[in-house]
């Protein structure tokens, strides 16, 4: 309890009817503080209001451990997290 984890997700993006993951794409998102224990391999997550549309409870193979340095600075992103954890990436152009 008390202590942050990273949220892993899937990015996802459609190419015609099949679903591809892009490789390059951030696949944790957090950290997010550990509310409380839920049996024995589930934990209750403090998430954010942009991602209201998730469940709070994970299972332990859905979280990474985050050693909590105060020197990292974290700017929130704005994505939306499908209810399946996927998310929708899309393509970018480089201008320069």
């Amino acid at each position: 309890m008390g202590e942050h984890v990273f949220l892993k997700v899937m990015p996802t993006m459609s190419v015609g009817r099949a679903i591809k993951s892009k490789k390059l794409t951030p696949k944790f998102l957090g950290p997010y503080q550990i509310l409380r224990c839920v049996g024995h391999v589930a934990y209750e997550m403090d998430l954010p209001p942009f991602l209201a549309n998730l469940h709070n409870v994970f299972y332990v193979l859905q979280l990474r451990k985050y050693n909590l340095d105060p020197t990292h600075v974290f700017e929130l992103d704005t994505m939306q997290v499908h209810e399946d954890l996927t998310y929708e990436s899309l393509p970018t152009r480089i201008e320069d």
